[in-house]
């Protein structure tokens, strides 16, 4: 534990002894020969291991329920070992400054629930987070990161790189700012990409950077704060570069990669005068071909989609599309009025760790899920009702199906277009999904304008092989910028993260929590409250069912779920039952808005003979921490007439 004591101690006594009254000048190698006389590096190596906090998020100890288990011992730190025959970038937070929004905040008092910074890292695949800190003008981050610098790719992970190759390794890491208020809220604070190839051209191997955080959207050139980052490659470098060579490597990315981006644009303002000259009214078609990322940087729309592997934490393109659906919606933030939309497509990493985003956020990642499941994706780009701009994701079955996928909702609808030349009475299909019109459609590779008479969804049809219906982009120049690696401002995507919350832990702490409150607001009312387990246990059922049919789009289960119900309430009794859902955590939030629905109201407020109350919470898990949250308020009394 107290390595850097005994290695005072040692060099103390070093100095002591070997500084004569000449005061002769004590080298470095003098002092490591004299730690390494007594044994100290040895143990020091030996006990070298770097910790990686499996459980960040602390688990509060809770109430145990009779099937599951939770260890109320504090989370084990899982040691890692380090393979000293990879290569490592050690990546140090070493506290931040003038994050000058936090000068007037107080203090926090022991045990007082304040807000918190959270930095997350992406890096080669590899996700990080750091422990949560107090908001204040000079954050306390004191955390470190132990970065492969080859972690999946087989050929090169079993040999030790060099700094020459890892001077072609471009992946940024990229650090996202969350801050967390009390209400458990998330905002996304700044976005950075760190260059930490400057460390293979410094002395020993270390070198120490200022990184000046920059705000998000329409604060973009606005900085937020400073974070002290400390770099070290392990283990050293042999032989470090000359500081010459990396800034040449650097300015040649950067001119390459402006000089694509030159080249894309001058094919875009050619492709877009072609795309007028077909019809004067095309330009009010929603045809966006850039898009603003959060740090205000124009990015062509199709580098916000890639096709993406969940690995085992999603099965199947509907549970993906029922991930998308519990993950937060909000619009990006704008100050004050005027009731423009902000626009803000983010990356990937900070819609995961803020947990929520705008709908195009939503339709970029399941758009990525669905390729990443084979299915040929397109997130199409137009308007819903009132001519509100929105995103959604459209599948093109090999039958030529084509499937709209509300990636807000879960809702799938199949696209059957309306023949405007039928005669009047013909019967036409009516249309279910709530989109209006359609500007174009866009993936990883490929970029349709549409420019059909009409721009109306319901007389759309999507042959995307018939370009007087279809204006196709080149692929070519998609390519040129939008492939991963292709230009240094497309940043590679994180993969998606297994849940950490424990559903059946979270499912009994919210379901005592909301005991409580009805047991209070009755009692405000002057009405007693007693529990029937029973029954709240059979409602269980019901709420898997729900869940079920809203991933799968099947219900089942129902007829036990009645026959139970049935058998539990006696003759002359009445029962009520209320179903909700959300997708969040806050019981008392949950509370709040059951209370405004008269139907839930009504049971929770029931009067009566013989009333008894029950209450089930399930919680269902899914990646990134999301939750779909079912619950059901039930009561039976005797009905008296």
């Amino acid at each position: 534990m107290d390595v850097h004591g005994r290695i005072r101690e040692v060099l103390a006594e070093t100095i002591r002894e070997e500084l004569a009254p000449e005061h002769q000048q004590l080298s470095t190698e003098d002092l490591i020969r004299a730690l390494r006389q007594r044994g100290i590096i040895d143990d020091v190596m030996k006990e070298l291991k770097f910790v990686t906090d499996m459980n960040e998020m602390g688990r509060t100890s809770a109430p145990k329920p009779s099937t599951h288990f939770v260890d109320r011992e504090p989370p084990v730190l899982k040691k890692t070992n380090i393979d000293p025959t990879r290569r490592y970038l050690y990546l140090q937070v070493l506290g931040g400054k003038a994050f000058l929004e936090h000068l007037q905040e107080p203090e926090p008092l022991p045990g007082q629930i304040c807000s918190t910074f959270t930095l997350c890292l992406h890096f080669r695949n590899q996700r990080f987070r750091s422990k949560p800190v107090p908001c204040a003008c000079e954050p306390d981050f004191q955390d470190g990161f132990l970065l492969e610098i080859h972690k999946d790719s087989l050929g090169d992970g079993s040999k030790m790189v060099d700094a020459t190759t890892m001077l072609s390794i471009c992946d940024p890491v990229h650090m996202v700012l969350i801050k967390t208020d009390t209400f458990g809220e998330t905002t996304l604070v700044a976005s950075y990409f760190l260059e930490w190839r400057s460390v293979l051209a410094a002395e020993n191997g270390i070198t120490n950077v200022a990184v000046e955080l920059l705000g998000v959207g329409t604060e973009s050139k606005v900085s937020v704060g400073v974070l002290n980052i400390r770099l070290e490659m392990y283990p050293p470098l042999n032989k470090t570069l000359s500081s010459e060579i990396t800034s040449t490597q650097f300015t040649l990315e950067r001119q390459k990669t402006a000089e694509k981006e030159r080249l894309f644009l001058v094919y875009a303002k050619q492709w877009w005068r072609e795309y007028l000259q077909i019809r004067p009214t095309h330009n009010t078609r929603l045809v966006k071909i850039f898009a603003q990322d959060e740090n205000g940087v124009n990015r062509p729309v199709c580098s916000y989609v890639r096709p993406l592997r969940a690995g085992r934490l999603l099965d199947t393109p509907r549970q993906a599309a029922r991930f998308l659906s519990v993950l937060g919606h909000e619009r990006a933030p704008v100050i004050g009025g005027g009731g423009g939309k902000q626009e803000q497509w983010c990356t990937l990493l900070a819609f995961l760790c803020r947990n929520k985003g705008d709908c195009e956020d939503h339709a970029n990642l399941l758009c990525s899920l669905l390729l990443g499941f084979g299915l040929e994706a397109f997130v199409c780009v137009g308007t819903k009702a009132k001519g509100v701009p929105h995103t959604w994701v459209m599948t093109c079955g090999s039958d030529g199906t084509i499937t709209f996928w509300e990636s807000l909702t879960g809702h799938r609808y199949i696209h059957r277009p309306i023949n405007p030349d039928d005669p009047p009475l013909a019967e036409q299909p009516k249309p279910l999904y709530p989109y209006r019109t359609i500007g174009c459609i866009f993936n990883h590779e490929k970029f349709f304008g549409n420019c059909q008479p009409s721009d109306a969804v319901e007389v759309c049809v999507f042959d995307l092989h018939d370009e007087s219906k279809w204006k196709p982009m080149s692929r070519e120049a998609i390519k040129s910028v939008c492939a991963p690696g292709a230009t240094s401002s497309v940043p590679p995507f994180p993969p998606l993260c297994a849940s950490t919350v424990d559903a059946a832990v979270t499912s009994n702490e919210m379901e005592v929590q909301l005991r409580i409150l009805v047991s209070e607001h009755r009692k405000d009312l002057g009405l007693s409250t007693v529990w029937d387990d029973q029954l709240s246990y059979l409602l269980s059922q019901a709420l898997a069912a729900y869940e079920l049919e809203r991933t799968t789009g099947v219900s089942a289960g129902n007829e036990e779920f009645q026959d139970a119900v049935r058998r539990a309430v006696p003759d002359g009794h009445t029962f009520k039952g209320f179903p909700i859902h959300f997708v969040h955590r806050n019981a008392r939030r949950v509370f709040a808005t059951c209370l405004r629905s008269p139907f839930c109201e009504e049971i929770i407020c029931c009067r009566g003979d013989q009333v008894r109350l029950a209450v089930r919470v399930r919680v269902f898990a899914y990646p990134e921490s999301a939750c779909a949250v079912w619950i059901m308020f039930a009561c039976k009394y005797r009905s008296v007439l």
